[in-house]
């Protein structure tokens, strides 16, 4: 499908406030659901490693389908996805006050809303990017800040409604503001070229001529499928018999009309049979060299170190830098620190100063004189320092201030698409975003579970926070090693073989 130059601007900026909102509504609850995990731990009575699994699945089902939400987005385009996903997570939140036992959340909410929220995602990137060429750095940090005001707005709602109307009601209310996103969706505004037809219509449109060429070139189309032949063969008889022999004929058709009516809807019958018969085989043909072909790619992106650094990065990162923003409240609860000075909930912190990282960041992935990939690395290392200094901090104050730094840093959310394109091409895009986002939600379903099963062990949250601290750690430190300019050079400075020369000799002069 060919899609017209990128307008980096007009409807764009409709796309970009449509696809704010849409991540504002669908991940305002599952970012901020350490405010439910507090809850269902005390109703259910499990351990924090199982009740962790709700949120981890939330976060990390929509990113381990992303291939199959990039290949819906690719099939069936940005606006009805984003309108099915979004019945799909309206149900799921209010599906979850109904929840009997925690096993029933990990369907409803950690499943049902988080494959919901992978679609929805997937559709407002890939159509953001569409749209966007050299102002995409802005649009993406400007439409993933909606994630992180919902982060901020809905971590205070929960808690306020939880009061009022209980866990179910808080729940009910939430995934009815949810159905939002279907207003939403109806605005996305597909941006394809319209002297460009679908696939279907034309593959359907073409089967007449292609099976004509067909039957011309092949000359063995009589011994694979019998019935063209002799229906053509018939009809070229008719023709000649009624060119010779004239009146003889038309009498003898006027004498019998229905022999010539019979032998007329058959002859079209089989005609129709061969070319439903061809346009099968050639539509398993093509289905097929789709998939050969998606296979290939996929090897050949797997090829580029850059790439192969860059999945094994955000794999650690997800692994480590997840758990904070769903487990960071327990973790203030766990260090003593007293109810009365939250003054604002650490969540809160962490969402607002996301939104903050992710605008900020994603306007320095538009200046040229910034490398983007050595800035998502910086991001990373620095993120890693942090989740160490995790257990040094007994405080409200200093677990604020760290939450904000954690914060801002998990904002490199925003230009890891910006990274994805320049590594692999706008064209490789949806394939190769998918993949690596396949490798998040794995990380981000690993991830809180980890950290709760150490806490479970330790009965202290210092082991774990080590641990996750040295999962990004490590996963920037790899990206850095393959992004150094230093691994191409050595490659350019190997010997060429020098070219071979050839001397000739003039005999004469003429």
């Amino acid at each position: 499908m060919e899609f017209k130059k990128s307008p980096d601007g007009g409807w764009g900026w409709v796309i970009v406030l449509v696809s704010f909102f849409t991540q504002f509504l669908c991940y305002g609850s599952p970012l901020a659901v350490g405010v439910l995990y507090i809850e269902w731990l005390d109703i259910f009575g499990e351990g924090k490693g199982k009740t962790a699994w709700v949120g981890s699945l939330a976060s990390g089902v929509g990113l381990l389908a992303s291939p199959v939400c990039s290949l819906c987005v690719s099939s069936f385009g940005a606006r009805p996805v984003t309108i099915f996903s979004g019945f799909m997570v309206a149900g799921g939140l209010m599906l979850s006050s109904f929840a009997p036992n925690i096993y029933f959340l990990f369907f409803s909410y950690g499943i049902v809303v988080g494959l919901g929220c992978g679609l929805l995602y997937t559709a407002t990137v890939t159509i953001t990017c569409q749209y966007f060429d050299s102002h995409r750095g802005l649009a993406l940090g400007l439409i993933s800040t909606g994630s992180s005001v919902g982060l901020f707005i809905y971590a205070a709602l929960q808690r306020l409604l939880i009061e009022f109307y209980g866990l179910d009601g808080c729940l009910l209310i939430v995934g009815a503001l949810a159905l939002n996103i279907l207003a939403c969706g109806s605005l996305m505004r597909p941006l394809q070229s319209s002297d460009c037809p679908l696939p279907e219509k034309t593959a359907l449109e073409s089967v007449p001529d292609q099976y004509s060429i067909y039957s011309e070139k092949e000359k063995d189309l009589e011994e694979n499928t019998n019935i063209p032949g002799r229906s053509y063969g018939a009809e070229e008889t008719c023709k000649s018999a009624l060119a010779s022999g004239g009146q003889k004929q038309e009498s003898l058709l006027h004498k019998n009309p229905t022999t010539g009516a019979h032998t007329k809807e058959a002859e079209t019958y089989k005609k129709k049979v061969a070319e439903q018969t061809y346009f099968c085989k050639q539509l398993a043909k093509r289905k097929w060299q789709l998939y050969k072909n998606y296979c290939g790619e996929t090897v050949a992106l797997f090829k580029n170190k850059v790439f192969s650094a860059l999945f094994i990065a955000i794999f650690l990162f997800d692994i480590g830098g997840f758990p904070p923003s769903l487990l960071m409240e327990d973790v203030a609860r766990s260090s003593n620190v007293k109810e009365e000075e939250l003054i604002m909930p650490l969540i809160s912190i962490i969402g607002i100063m996301t939104a903050v990282g992710k605008l900020l960041l994603g306007i320095l992935a538009d200046f040229k004189w910034i490398n983007t990939l050595y800035l998502y690395v910086a991001t990373l290392i620095s993120m890693g320092l942090a989740l160490c200094a995790i257990p040094f901090a007994k405080s409200y104050v200093t677990l604020a201030i760290l939450s904000g730094i954690l914060g801002f840093l998990t904002g490199n959310w925003s230009i890891f698409p910006y990274v994805t394109t320049k590594t692999v091409g706008i064209e490789k895009l949806a394939h190769a975003y998918g993949i690596l986002m396949f490798f998040a939600g794995l990380g981000n379903s690993l991830g809180p579970p980890i950290v709760g099963w150490f806490y479970d062990w330790t009965q202290t949250y210092d082991t774990a926070f080590y641990f996750s601290g040295f999962c990004v750690l490590l996963g920037g430190c790899v990206l850095l090693l393959a992004a150094l300019p230093s691994w191409d050079t050595c490659n350019k400075l190997l010997p060429k073989p020098a070219p071979t020369t050839f001397l000739y000799k003039v005999t004469s002069n003429v």
